[in-house]
């Protein structure tokens, strides 16, 4: 991905949106950069040695330990906003040294920052000219070589820092009220990945996570509506579509402790969300057979996210005990930490739909490691950067290539920059009857050999609404019947693809009507 200013600096510069104690906050992105073009543009040092390397992915790294060194983006009008990134540290010249990221930095010597120590721990860090003064401490980070998320929040004179997620450490300070975001490698080497910087700093509360509390008593089953649409109705693997708890009780939650405990029960259920529920973060694993729905139209999540599927392992063969036929419907999903909603270690039957997803750290919506069988329809995506992944990633084909068969329909890709869905190895993968509108960088990205079937979709001011040819290995996509408007550029695509309707029939609808069809009808417009 090419880095990328998202936000209205304008309106920055005169004083953002912050909701400080709020349940969630409505974020502007104003800056994103993965490093995926392989360049740093737009990044300006001060000392140490500066540049884009293979780790796993394109990274960041300053790679020596002999200097106080800073490299810093953005504006110094910013003033109230998050910055967050994945974290390496790889090496300390000695002790007292540190790693992590800057924000409002007016200059390379005065700045806050949050940064992993040389002792393991993590420091809240004042600059003002001369040595750092730490403001507040605390731990979670990895070790030298591991990967940690910090975040550090400023909005006025409150400084919160989080690590994985997790409050570790704040302060209240009132010597710099704006200035850029960044990162800060002192005396140290450092990797970093996946930054964003966002206008809302709303800090969620989390409920209470202790014990297994006695579930509410049950009530008449729920409704279930119309069945999916696509891959997630396909009779296979053992299950005949995908039907969530249908057959088990159903339960209304409104705490943390209570959904948490219902996602975890063994069986079918049928689980209602009530009300905004703030969750400890940052994932939570979801059980088979479970339908989870939200009662109206403002019930949901914040501070953390579902994880459809076992813990990541090297295995290549399905496992007996996947997880399998689940329902996630009607949820406003925001400020999660990592992903909104996680699919993976070859999880199948899975139906998201009718979700308003938006505010979050990584995936807004990810499947990958085997999972298939799938059907995402009815969603809205906004405020949000990486929107969704289909695949791990170029060196995943031994549990992808034969899997992640996806339908992605009516979906409202609004003003998301990327991966709408970003594709690996996964065949075939359909997407039609989608509103796409100014995603600034790709709509549909096919690669690795992945095979697309984009038809019905209206795009919108979309840079390059389909592409096998994006970043990394090329795919093969099939684009037909698609609307392209106002600045949207033409399909990059070629090869041939299986046809989706070699496995399930289905009627793709006029694309001229889709605009007004899905900003109509996405998102949590469900009646439960």
């Amino acid at each position: 991905m090419k880095r990328k200013y998202l936000g209205a600096v304008a309106a920055v510069a005169a004083g953002a949106l912050v909701v400080i104690g709020a349940p969630y906050a409505f974020a502007d992105t104003l800056l994103s950069d993965d490093f995926q073009d392989g360049n740093a543009s737009g990044w300006s040092t001060s000392g140490g040695t500066w540049s884009v390397v293979t780790d796993g992915t394109l990274a960041y790294r300053q790679s020596g330990t002999s200097s106080d060194s800073r490299s810093l983006a953005g504006s110094t009008s910013w003033t109230d906003y998050s910055v967050q990134a994945r974290v390496k540290p790889t090496g300390f010249n000695g002790s007292g040294r540190f790693a992590g990221l800057i924000a409002r930095a007016q200059s390379s010597s005065n700045y806050y920052a949050l940064a992993i120590t040389s002792s393991g721990g993590v420091q809240l860090i004042k600059r003002a000219g001369g040595s750092p003064i730490v403001l507040g401490s605390g731990t979670g980070a990895g070790a030298v070589g591991t990967w940690t998320t910090l975040r550090l929040d400023v909005a006025g004179s409150s400084l919160r820092g989080y690590v994985n997620g997790a409050l570790a450490a704040s302060a209240t300070d009132t010597a710099f009220a704006s200035g850029r975001p960044g990162i800060v490698a002192s005396y140290a080497s450092v990797t970093v990945d996946d930054v964003t910087v966002a206008t809302g700093v709303a800090t969620p509360t989390p409920g209470p996570t202790s014990g297994r509390p006695t579930l509410p008593p049950t009530e008449p089953p729920i409704e279930p509506g119309a069945p999916p649409k696509g891959f997630a109705s396909v009779n296979t693997l053992g299950q005949n579509g995908t039907t969530g708890g249908a057959g088990g009780p159903t339960v209304t939650v409104d705490t943390a402790a209570e959904l948490l405990a219902a996602i975890a029960q063994t069986g079918p259920l049928n689980i209602r969300v009530s009300g905004m529920i703030a969750l400890p973060g940052p994932m939570h694993d979801v059980t088979s057979d479970k339908t989870i729905v939200g009662i109206g139209a403002s019930s949901g999540v914040t501070g953390g996210g579902f994880n459809i599927g076992l813990p990541i392992s090297d295995v290549t063969t399905p496992p007996a005990n996947a997880v399998h036929n689940v329902v996630i419907r009607n949820l406003n999903i925001r400020d999660f930490p990592d992903d909104g909603i996680n699919v993976q270690m070859f999880s199948h039957h899975v139906w998201l739909d009718h979700n308003d997803i938006s505010n979050g750290y990584d995936g807004a919506l990810d499947i990958k490691r085997g999972s298939s069988y799938i059907t995402v329809s009815w969603n809205h995506f906004h405020n949000h950067t990486k929107t969704m992944l289909l695949g791990h990633d170029d060196g995943n084909a031994a549990q992808d290539a034969g899997n992640l068969k996806v339908t992605y329909h009516n979906n409202w890709f609004n003003r998301t920059p990327q991966r709408n869905p970003r594709v690996r190895f996964g065949e075939p993968v359909h997407v039609f009857n989608n509103y796409y509108v100014y995603n600034t960088d790709v709509g549909v990205a096919c690669q690795a050999n992945a095979g697309c079937v984009v038809e019905g979709n209206y795009f919108e001011d979309v840079e390059e609404p389909v592409s096998n040819s994006y970043a990394g290995p090329t795919g093969r996509c099939v684009a037909r019947n698609n609307v392209f408007v106002g600045e949207s550029g033409q399909p990059d695509c070629g090869g041939t693809v299986q046809e989706p309707s070699s496995y399930y029939s289905y009627t793709v609808a006029d694309p001229n009507t889709i605009k007004s069809v899905v900003t109509a009808g996405a998102g949590t417009k469900l009646n439960f």
